[in-house]
């Protein structure tokens, strides 16, 4: 499982969830991630806010989901150490500052924990309750006892706005299409990322969770939310209990 899974335009332009496929030209994973496009895409806001929550220049990250490494050339850049994970050796071919590993972020287990333990691109958001589960488990066995989590989901108010759109940025077209709520915490769509004549399409379906909803599924993972990392509440920091 990787973290640019298809979850709609977010503030790069892309990002990913379980349970999407795609297609496209080039390389398309397992979980419908286009390599190319992935590797096209700058960092983003990301490295700073997993900057300012590890607060510590120096501490050592877990980055599960690490795609083509969009985030992890910025946060070793900071100063990090970082070790990327991916289930695609595709995209982690574009890693070249970080060690990599790659594997499904369910089944990692590593002989190491870290300062921080990061979950990007809105992954807490796949609508099945036992994936999740597993995902975040992942983070609480792999994070250090006075270390943190840091996780990137959809706000509830995000669900609420998802509409069809278009934007442009960087040459990319980003369309948000087919946008549906096949059930009332649920919302499906399809995007699609168009450079030059080039297409690629990633469809996904992404659970709300609400902040009770948020607080029990992470205490479940052996997890306590401790704080939100931005006034839209995009970004959670986790600590182990």
């Amino acid at each position: 499982m990787s973290d640019e899974r298809p979850a709609g335009p977010g503030q790069d332009g892309a990002a990913r969830t379980s349970g999407g496929y795609g297609t496209g030209p080039g390389v398309i994973t397992p979980d419908g991630c286009a390599v190319d496009f992935y590797a096209m895409l700058s960092s983003g806001r990301e490295p700073e806010i997993v900057h300012a929550a590890a607060g510590d220049p120096a501490a050592s990250i877990l980055e599960l989901g690490s795609g083509t490494g969009r985030v992890t050339g910025a946060l070793t850049a900071l100063g990090h150490r970082v070790v990327a994970v991916d289930e695609s050796a595709e995209m982690l071919a574009h890693i070249t500052t970080a060690e990599t590993v790659c594997a499904r972020i369910e089944d990692l287990a590593l002989d190491e924990r870290f300062d921080v333990v990061l979950l990007a691109s809105h992954l807490i958001n796949v609508p099945d309750e036992r994936d999740r589960q597993e995902l975040l488990r992942a983070c609480a066995r792999h994070v250090s006892a006075a270390g943190c989590v840091v996780i990137e989901m959809h706000a509830p108010e995000w669900f609420a706005g998802a509409e069809e759109t278009e934007s442009e940025s960087n040459g990319i077209t980003f369309r948000l299409r087919g946008v549906s709520r096949p059930a009332p915490d649920l919302l499906s769509a399809t995007v699609e990322y168009q450079v030059g004549d080039r297409l690629w399409t990633q469809s996904f379906t992404a659970l709300k969770l609400g902040e009770g909803q948020l607080r029990r599924t992470l205490i479940d993972a052996g997890l306590a939310f401790d704080r939100y990392l931005t006034d839209d509440h995009s970004w959670l920091r986790a600590v182990p209990i």
